[in-house]
């Protein structure tokens, strides 16, 4: 069973999507069977590479919203977060472009790394101030998570890895996804938001009943017809509605 979750760096929800999803997924009895793949979504593409201001400003100005009313939001996300165990310190938020980072992610990706660049990259910005803009930072984080230090400089000197992220997000729009975090089981079952881990249980387990139905079968090992179309009372040895066969 294949789980793409389209995301940003730079969305408080997304990480606390994370932590729930991770949460119902532990507790998922084929977890083992389940692949899970990161793909880019940008909140903000106009973002310049550095924000001259703190992310109240930024909300309360690029997005028109009353300062009050940002402070009232950074209140209950960061209630929100604490449930699971995250530490949001909107105060300490670095505004940035998040589009190399996101490419940091695919260069993850190709090294078997990306949920463990994801999971550093959503801490660092929301826990712990750190640029996701900054060349030094994403080299660094990088070196931490084993990647070539050659390939991290291709990075900032070439565009790698950009038309993945591109494509991920004209792939998003293509879905009608309009919003982060979004959920996409099997190309089948989708969730948007951050809900709560009971709904991502209860959305694993309809999706693996459906790539998995029960198979009937007769006696000998072969499918049967009546128990295909429902007739399960009819098999020898069992019992019904109208009683048990003899």
């Amino acid at each position: 069973m294949k789980i793409e979750i389209w995301s940003d760096v730079a969305c408080p929800w997304c990480y606390i999507g994370k932590r729930r999803f991770e949460t119902a997924l532990a507790a998922f009895p084929h977890r083992d069977a389940v692949e899970v793949q990161w793909r880019s979504y940008q909140l903000d593409p106009t973002l310049p590479e550095h924000y001259d201001g703190t992310e109240l400003d930024y909300l309360s100005t690029r997005k028109g919203m009353a300062p009050a009313q940002v402070s009232q939001m950074f209140e209950h996300v960061a209630a929100q977060a604490k449930g699971e165990g995250l530490n949001y310190r909107f105060d300490a938020v670095v505004v940035a472009n998040s589009f190399t980072a996101h490419r940091l992610l695919h260069l993850a990706a190709a090294h078997g790394k990306q949920d463990a660049a994801k999971e550093r990259l959503l801490s660092d910005h929301f826990e712990h101030g750190k640029d996701i803009g900054s060349q030094e930072y994403l080299t660094g984080l990088g070196l931490d998570l084993g990647l070539d230090a050659g390939d991290l400089a291709e990075l900032f000197s070439t565009d790698a890895y950009a038309d993945d992220v591109r494509n991920d997000i004209a792939e998003a729009r293509a879905l009608g996804i309009s919003g982060v975090p979004f959920f996409v089981i099997d190309r089948k079952f989708g969730l948007s938001g951050a809900q709560p881990a009971d709904t991502f249980s209860a959305a694993l387990e309809q999706a693996w009943q459906d790539s998995h139905p029960l198979v009937m079968v007769g006696a000998a090992g072969t499918e049967a017809a009546d128990a295909a179309e429902g007739d399960a009372s009819a098999a020898s040895g069992a019992c019904g509605p109208d009683g048990c066969s003899v």
